[in-house]
């Protein structure tokens, strides 16, 4: 009886397209793959001294195995700089920090720049030095308050200081000034002397009782002048010496004054500066304080940093990866499209008709069969 053979075949367009993908995906197959370029690629195998020559222990085979693999790597690398320029515009980008963000970042790194004790030492040194000057301008106020009830610039006060005598105010000069004076005044009397006789001998009684009597009293009169003038004289420089003396003692008032209010002053000077130092010693106690906060801006800082530099870690990672996979991502596209193509086109029906073989025919075949064995067992 004849058989009947029924075959089911796609339709000649879609088996076309099965064989070109069969055809990729076995090309593919012996592409290998490389995440970098030529250059890097060179570079590298330069970097891990892989040699260019047969090595002893390797047969002309396996040489030539080896270097047929680093030349279809470097063919793969260059079609990865190919690929890499191409996908250029679908390369993942990270948005890089902007001018506000590094200088926020800037300012905050410089103040966190110190910690531990180094932070706020030197307010405690400030506060110190400043503890210091406040004692010794309170010593030192303390010794011109005391001092100002008894002398000023070593100049005694109280009272036996102002029991001298006036002479000591009396001019240096005021001897001088009197016999000077005096001296004046007797070449005015001898003048008038003069003038006397003259008149007495023009009236020719120049000698007689009455011309002695007249010059005389100018002589007795000139002396009581002189002693009068000479009187005043010294009266004059008692009183100015006296109002020297005067003025020395309302000078020393005012000096021991002053000296007071200066140890005041100073006695507030070291106020302030103590207070001052409480302060800085202050300043010192809050800038430890910042310091735990601080510690965290800067954790922060450094988190924010980190999480960037994955970011762009991870970018890179991927365009490299799309570099590196395109060609079996496309094969996968193709692939699935084909198959969806097949399964939506229905398949041609062949069918053949194939009849009984005759007797001459089976008794050729069973003939061929027993010669074959025949022939295997010799």
């Amino acid at each position: 009886m004849a058989e009947q053979v029924t075959v089911t075949k796609p339709a000649p367009f879609v088996e076309k397209l099965g064989t070109n993908l069969a055809e990729n995906v076995l090309a593919q197959q012996g592409v290998p793959i490389v995440t970098q370029g030529l250059g890097a690629l060179q570079q590298a195998a330069q970097q891990a001294n892989i040699p260019q020559t047969k090595q002893a222990f390797e047969t002309q085979e396996q040489f030539d195995a080896r270097k047929g693999l680093f030349d279809a790597q470097q063919r793969a690398a260059l079609g990865f700089d190919q690929r890499q320029l191409a996908l250029q515009g679908l390369a993942p980008q990270v948005a890089k920090q902007d001018q506000l963000q590094q200088d926020a970042q800037a300012l905050a790194t410089t103040a966190a720049g110190t910690s531990g004790i180094a932070s706020f030492q030197p307010f405690l040194d400030k506060a110190q030095a400043q503890a210091g000057k406040a004692a010794d301008l309170a010593g030192i106020a303390q010794t011109g308050l005391e001092g100002a009830g008894t002398t000023l610039g070593g100049v005694p006060l109280g009272a036996k200081a102002f029991q001298k005598d006036v002479t000591e105010f009396m001019s240096p000069y005021q001897s001088q000034v009197i016999d000077a004076t005096l001296k004046l005044f007797d070449r005015d009397v001898e003048r008038q002397k003069l003038e006397l006789r003259d008149q007495q001998a023009k009236l020719g009684v120049l000698g007689t009782g009455r011309a002695g009597v007249q010059l005389g009293e100018l002589g007795t009169g000139a002396a009581l002048q002189k002693a009068l003038l000479k009187a005043q004289l010294e009266q004059q420089g008692f009183q100015q010496a006296q109002g020297a003396r005067q003025q020395d003692i309302q000078n020393r008032f005012g000096l021991g004054q002053a000296q007071a209010g200066i140890a005041g002053a100073q006695q507030n000077l070291g106020a302030f500066r103590s207070g001052l130092g409480g302060q800085q010693a202050g300043f010192g106690a809050q800038t430890e304080g910042i310091l735990g906060t601080n510690i965290g801006r800067l954790g922060s800082l450094g988190a924010i940093n980190q999480a960037q530099a994955q970011a762009e870690e991870d970018a890179r990672r991927e365009a490299v990866r799309q570099a590196t996979f395109q060609p079996q991502e496309q094969l996968d596209r193709f692939g699935a499209q084909v198959a969806g193509i097949m399964g939506g086109y229905p398949g041609q029906v062949a069918t053949t008709n194939v009849p009984n073989p005759t007797p001459l025919q089976s008794a050729l075949g069973i003939g061929t069969t027993l010669a074959g064995l025949y022939l295997g067992r010799k």
